[in-house]
């Protein structure tokens, strides 16, 4: 048990993801917790408040799963010990974010049930639009519920399905056609490893290989880390099988369309590490694109383009690219200071900026400056780093966004909030420019985002308000995430 005590402060006006998961199975029979680890440290940007790991023997006794949850970074919250203790040639791993009010160890991740078809371990990314319907259901039949998280639904699901189904893919399979929403999943059985990922592909995920060990990772990235090869997407709807008999087994009985999928658009924005490659389309290649659309669309003479770290430097480079204008850094970034909130109050959410950030006064002294950032939600953070700027000696602070504004809530997975606290709901684009004193502001044009990702089916839902699935009735965003 750790006795340190961490205050660590973010600004509360960036995008959340949801989650991470990672997913193992050596079929020479070597221990993949290390692995499990390695791959989690690589995907800790998509949920640094809670993870976990479970494992388990494909040729040992059934039911006995080694599994080890707590608060915290991976890092923290890990040793080598620890892990030379987990015994196992499959298993699962999840790093999690929560909304304010359910950052609790119990709900950290991956989920361990014990059945009467022996364990089921499971690491959910997304967030389901029918949870409390769900839930509801199940509590009526007998259920007990040791968390709040969405995830455990979908866990009694597969384990319910799984009394009268031939396998446990198949039960996977029959839990997809009942719960809804976003949705990617890695389950540990005791003999198998399944990937399964939503109708709509709201969120990535991909296969990987490194020997005779294969990977389930929601992001590129964190094949590469561990030293695997990518092998391929899961594609939106499908179900993955993972075992020694039989290697690599798809289900593809619940793919739809490719015009009804809704990848999250933010994953290419913001949340996605620039060296992941989703959907066969580069996260870095999209953020250059967005920087030279903007170029394109909202030319500004000006002497130095430089990004709000990190999500915001490619799309900078991009539009220096375009536009002519050199590239530059104007700000250091504290890497130390980590995402774990010590309040939701306004005065820890402004020291929190300033923390993080400090502008390099030599770099942008005198110039005027084009300065990209991924997103403006509250408009908070935004009004704090122009200011930063102008205080380092900056003549003029131009900003431009790689997104366009945000106007609907989110219900798939993404901590977009309710509309009154969105700015650009209740100020045009001039009065949220005057709000957080730029010299001038445009956002993306809504129409380049297909071209940004090549094409792909995207959800534009925080855009426009139309979602590809119906709203629930009852927002139970951040009482039933993931």
């Amino acid at each position: 048990m750790r006795n340190d005590i961490h205050v660590q402060m973010q600004p509360q006006d960036k995008l959340r993801e949801e989650c991470g998961v990672f997913g193992a199975c050596d079929f020479d029979g070597g221990d993949v917790a290390a692995t499990i680890y390695y791959g989690l440290l690589a995907l800790q940007h998509r949920g640094q408040e809670s993870c976990g790991i479970a494992v388990s023997s494909t040729t040992g006794p059934r039911g006995k799963v080694f599994s080890a949850r707590d608060m915290g970074l991976v890092n923290e919250a890990f040793t080598a010990g620890q892990l030379e203790q987990m015994k196992g040639d499959i298993g699962v791993g999840h790093v999690r974010y929560s909304t304010a009010g359910s950052s609790t160890r119990e709900n950290a991740q991956p989920l361990v049930l014990n059945y009467v078809k022996g364990t089921l371990g499971l690491a959910h990314n997304g967030n389901l639009i029918n949870a409390p319907q769900l839930r509801r259901e199940l509590a009526y039949t007998g259920a007990i519920f040791q968390t709040t998280i969405d995830s455990e639904v979908i866990a009694y699901h597969i384990a319910r399905e799984r009394l009268h189904a031939k396998s446990v893919e198949e039960a996977v399979g029959r839990a997809m056609e009942k719960i809804r929403g976003a949705y990617s999943l890695a389950v540990m059985s005791p003999r198998k490893l399944i990937g399964a990922r939503d109708p709509y592909g709201f969120k990535p995920l991909c296969i990987g290989r490194r020997g005779n060990t294969w990977i389930l990772a929601s992001e590129s990235c964190a094949l590469d880390t561990v030293g695997a090869e990518f092998v391929r997407d899961v594609e939106p709807g499908e179900i993955v099988t993972i075992s020694p008999e039989k290697g690599v087994e798809s289900d593809k009985s619940h793919v739809i369309a490719k015009e009804k999928h809704a990848r999250c658009v933010f994953e290419y924005i913001y949340f996605a590490r620039p060296d992941s490659i989703l959907d066969k389309t580069s996260v870095y290649h999209a953020r250059i694109m967005a920087g030279k659309f903007l170029a394109m669309d909202s030319p500004v003479e000006a002497d130095l383009v430089v990004g709000v770290p990190e999500s915001g430097n490619c799309a900078a480079m991009g539009y220096s690219m375009q536009s002519g204008i050199p590239y530059g850094i104007a700000f250091m970034k504290n890497t130390y200071v980590g995402r774990t909130f010590i309040s939701p109050g306004q005065k820890n959410r402004e020291s929190g900026v300033q923390v993080k950030l400090n502008p390099i006064r030599e770099a942008v002294e005198g110039k005027r400056i084009i300065m990209i950032d991924d997103s403006i939600v509250r408009g908070t953070t935004s009004d704090r780093i122009v200011r930063m700027l102008r205080e380092a000696g900056a003549r003029e602070v131009h900003m431009r966004v790689s997104s366009p504004p945000f106007l609907w809530p989110c219900y798939f997975g993404t901590d977009v909030p309710a509309r009154e606290q969105l700015i650009a709901c209740n100020h045009s684009i001039e009065e949220i420019r005057d709000i957080i004193g730029a010299d001038s502001l445009a956002y993306l044009r809504i129409e380049r985002l297909e071209e940004m990702v090549n094409g792909l089916g995207i959800c534009k839902g925080c855009f426009t308000g139309s979602y590809p699935l119906t709203p629930p009735e009852e927002d139970i965003r951040g009482e039933y995430d993931s």
